[in-house]
């Protein structure tokens, strides 16, 4: 028996982690638990000192004094203020009122600000309840299929995973040892992206089951001009103009070669800057140039742009690292808030209770995980993982193909921290060996685990939704009529098209790496061969001398240090 712990230590103990996981313990004492626990059993015959258990307190004021985890507190509390102040009803009424005209037009305007909500808030819990007690009655109202307004509303709202200032990116990167801001331009691509194939999915269904997504009557159009008409023109000449500006500006303050994501996040300033002025000008002048929908989406839209480039676009350009681009988050969150006339002590109590909850969650097991990483390590549970997955077949894609699926199965049972303090800390290090680029990793294991919150029976997203979800018949207060409940089945149901979607994604990423590495695309390339160290031009210390080594004379010292 001692013999055989000796020779399989290592996978012994990620066995035990496995099944205390399974039976329910909770995941930062599980971890810390079987640290110690196999770390005493190591010491007891002798393969371990016990002085590796004094590198413990070090390892645990190293999580308390890393700088990059102050970030999840402020994109926290960000977020939270900025759902409870009303900004997630403003944009889905003003986004539903623009997009309802069109089949479909509701779960569009679902995704928009789904990917809108996900870059200013970064939690998906808010971003789910929010849309699904909004959203749903409406789009129940109009006869959506429970399936598809279900699922449309548990994945917009798991985009929080994936676009910018996501937290589970920040925990990825400080497991990766990689720059935050890195991990963000990284993420922007597939990101918008993956908000881009759900707008299609529903663009299709709209076409090839129209029932299933029906436009909003006539009659639930709030925004009607005395004319009769709906403002549209107005707004798209608004748009127009705001672009035509925005391209100028672009082209006189950015040099050729910006990079794509400063590109993207100044264009979109300059857009919302441009609009935000001339719809303002118009109010405060009384012109009567643009229609009631064209001032609506303007002061709804924009301020919450003007907040993403707050948080992103400081970081994009380099003007603030994102720790502190989460603290003018949150200041602008609270400035908003101020604005609207929504932030009181209550909501500041609840916001703070909150942030405070969850960022002892992520630090509690980023401590557990220390622990079970020191002692892994000291059994040499990294190199036993490194020979397991270097002998994979098929290298690079190899490696990459098993670990997307082995994060792909364990989601079923693990959330995204619970997987990203315990499978990236053991593949990172052989990825790094391998030459993988960990931002790249990082990236595709990110959108994997958007999978965990869409995974039925398990996933975090389906649980919100169902938390808020009629479970009973109820009678509309709008139309009279009887609505049917939405069962469970239909929530599981209608994720399942959407993790096919997210899967793609995972593949796109893994076959076109460039869509995340574009974020080293404006650093200069060396290549280690061509570097030539040149030592001085005297004897043996870099002067051709044929191989005779000469001692410096005076001459060559008084020039030296002259």
């Amino acid at each position: 028996m001692e013999a055989l712990l000796l020779a399989y230590m290592a996978p012994i103990m990620f066995g035990m982690l496995v099944v205390l996981l399974l039976l329910g313990f909770p995941v930062a004492f599980s971890l810390a638990a079987n640290g110690i626990l196999f770390g005493l059993i190591g010491i007891d015959l002798g393969l371990l000192s016990p002085a590796l258990f004094q590198a413990l307190p070090q390892r645990v004021f190293g999580v308390m004094g890393n700088e990059s985890l102050l970030a999840v507190p402020f994109f926290t509390f960000m977020g939270l203020i900025l759902e409870r102040s009303g900004m997630a009803e403003d944009l889905l009424e003003t986004v539903g009122q623009l997009f309802g005209p069109l089949r479909g037009g509701l779960a569009i305007a679902v995704v928009l600000v789904g990917a809108m909500l996900a870059a200013t808030t970064g939690v998906v819990s808010a971003s789910v309840i929010s849309m699904g007690l909004i959203s749903l009655p409406i789009m129940l109202r109009y006869g959506y299929d429970r399936k598809l307004a279900a699922g449309v509303i548990a994945a917009s709202g798991t985009l929080s995973q994936i676009i910018p200032p996501s937290l589970v990116l920040i925990v990825l990167a400080d497991q990766l040892g990689r720059s935050i801001g890195d991990m963000y331009k990284g993420a922007f691509l597939p990101g918008f992206a993956l908000t881009g194939l759900y707008i299609l999915y529903v663009v299709a269904i709209a076409l090839f089951r129209p029932k299933s997504a029906p436009a909003i009557p006539p009659e639930a159009r709030t925004f009607i001009e005395p004319s009769g008409g709906h403002g549209i023109p107005s707004l798209l000449v608004l748009m127009a103009l705001s672009v035509g500006i925005s391209v100028v500006g672009v082209e006189l303050l950015l040099d050729d070669g910006t990079h794509v994501d400063e590109l993207i996040v100044t264009s979109i300033l300059l857009w919302g800057v441009a609009a935000f002025v001339m719809a303002g000008v118009n109010k405060i002048l009384r012109l009567g140039l643009l229609s009631q929908i064209a001032e609506r989406v303007t002061f709804v839209m924009i301020p919450p742009l003007a907040l993403i480039f707050l948080v992103l676009g400081t970081i994009f350009i380099g003007v603030a690292t994102p720790t502190e681009g989460g603290a003018m988050g949150a200041v602008g969150a609270l400035v908003m808030a101020m604005i609207k006339r929504r932030l009181n002590f209550t909501l500041l109590r609840q916001a703070m209770d909150t942030t405070t909850t969850l960022t002892c969650f992520v630090v509690f097991i980023l401590i557990g995980s220390s622990v079970f990483s020191l002692t892994f390590r000291g059994v040499n549970g990294d190199l036993w993982v490194e020979h397991l997955l270097t002998g994979l077949p098929g290298g690079e894609m190899g490696f990459l193909i098993v670990v997307s699926l082995l994060t792909f199965v364990l989601a079923f049972f693990l959330d995204f921290f619970e997987l990203a303090f315990i499978i990236v800390p053991l593949i990172g290090p052989v990825a790094d060996k391998m030459g993988i680029d960990l931002i790249w990793l990082g990236i595709l294991l990110a959108v994997n685990m958007q999978t965990s919150f869409m995974h039925p029976p398990f996933g975090f997203a389906l649980f919100y939704l169902r938390s808020v979800a009629p479970k009973e018949d109820y009678q509309d207060r709008i139309t009279g009529k009887t609505i049917a409940k939405v069962t469970t089945g239909d929530i599981y149901w209608g994720s399942i098209p959407f993790i096919v979607i997210q899967i793609a994604m995972v593949i796109l990423v893994l076959l076109y790496p460039g869509m995340v590495t574009h974020y080293k695309a404006d650093r200069p390339q060396v290549n280690i061969e061509d570097v030539k160290l040149d030592m001085g031009n005297f004897g043996g210390y870099g002067a051709d001398t044929g191989g005779q080594a000469s001692e410096p004379s005076d001459q060559d010292y008084n020039s030296m240090f002259k």
